[in-house]
């Protein structure tokens, strides 16, 4: 679910109790979707992210590395690099571990540039707290060495062990290297072939694309079309055509108003809804009401008359209460808003769980003009 929270929205966190402290009647809602930026809400097609992968090896470690197969056989390949000749027998893996390396190639980042590195264990190393890494190449999809990483792992963590117990705090065996890899290679990005240039929306939406197109026409004139909902294709202006970058710079830092499909996003784990300002609800009546039912047992003891023969025995009493709380029947008219539906669920004293029942019955009711997300 990647962007679908544009514009103003009203989120109930059931956890915050000042929420009620706020006054409705001093909101705005008068417009749904902010104007923002062009630049905010695409991307230049051509310029990526590129994902580079490697495996390296972490030494140093205090005794929590790892004691496998793989990592004896990496130490010994590592010696062999170097003319040493290492036994089976003499390696003694606990202070190094085998990891995963992976690094994201920004667009546009040319050679002798550092990157961050991700660092993950790969055996049963416990901890990668206090280790280095040594010199370990990361590839990209096609095989080729992009970068190169080496330096100190920083862990968000500890492990710390005794005779008897144990404790660790978040996961020390994931840990990151600030810049630890040198760009070797660049990744040629060329987002201006034969004049021409795409807009990627991180949203797709048919409304918004139509919007930009717009925008950019009438400031360059009639260059721009919309393709489908993601995707804006540009002709560079005659004056653009040996600057596409000058041209790029000017373009997007106009500003267009946004638009999305409506959308209500629940999470029943968090009791958190966030409904988003296009949202209709079609004319309904909601009703709100609690039925408590407690049980009670009340055992008794009870003994026989003496001489009669009998035995103790026990009395099982139950105590059944119903309480149900008043119900409020609410009705809604129909092109209701959601500053509407917030007041509306508001006086019927419903909280954010409540919320998330009524709308998904409001929902199969056929009611709800939107997409409900369970996140």
């Amino acid at each position: 679910m990647k962007n679908f929270l544009a514009g103003v929205c009203l989120a109930f966190v059931l956890a915050v109790p000042s929420f009620a402290a706020v006054n409705l009647q001093d909101m705005d809602f008068s417009r749904v979707h902010p104007r923002v930026r062009i630049k905010d809400i695409v991307e230049v097609e051509g310029a990526r992210d590129n994902q580079l992968t490697g495996i390296g090896l972490v030494t140093g470690l205090p005794g929590t590395g790892d004691n496998s197969t793989m990592a004896t056989q990496m130490m010994r390949n590592m010696m062999r690099n170097f003319g040493v000749t290492l036994d089976t027998r003499a390696a003694r893996t606990r202070n190094i571990a085998v990891v995963s390396l992976t690094a994201k190639l920004p667009p546009y980042t040319r050679p002798g540039q550092n990157i961050d590195v991700s660092v993950s264990a790969i055996g049963n190393a416990s901890s990668l707290q206090g280790g280095t890494l040594l010199q370990s190449p990361l590839k990209a999809a096609d095989g080729k060495v992009y970068a190169v990483a080496q330096g100190s792992v920083l862990v968000g963590g500890f492990n710390a062990e005794g005779t008897a117990s144990s404790r660790t705090k978040n996961v020390p065996t994931v840990g990151r290297i600030p810049g630890g890899a040198i760009v070797e290679r660049d990744v040629p990005m060329d987002y201006a072939t034969g004049g021409q240039m795409a807009l990627l929306l991180r949203d797709p939406d048919y409304t918004t694309a139509q919007r930009i197109a717009d925008a950019i026409n009438r400031k360059f004139g009639v260059v721009a079309a919309p393709v489908d909902a993601g995707r804006v294709l540009i002709d560079v202006p005659v004056q653009y055509l040996t600057a596409p970058t000058a041209f790029l710079a000017n373009m997007e830092r106009l500003e267009i108003e946004p638009d999305t499909t409506a959308r209500v996003a629940v999470n029943e784990r968090t009791g958190t809804v966030v409904m988003g300002g296009n949202v209709r609800i079609s004319s309904c009546a909601v009703a709100h009401g609690n039925l408590t039912v407690s049980v009670r047992e009340d055992p008794n003891v009870v003994q026989p008359s003496s001489f009669s023969g009998g035995g103790t025995a026990v009395e099982h009493r139950s105590d059944i209460t119903v309480d149900e709380d008043g119900t409020s029947m609410i009705a809604m008219p129909s092109t209701t808003t959601v500053r509407d539906m917030v007041r509306v669920l508001n006086s019927i004293g419903a909280t954010p769980r409540d919320i998330i029942e009524i709308l998904q019955a409001v929902n199969e009711a056929g009611a709800l003009h939107g997409e409900l997300v369970n996140m």
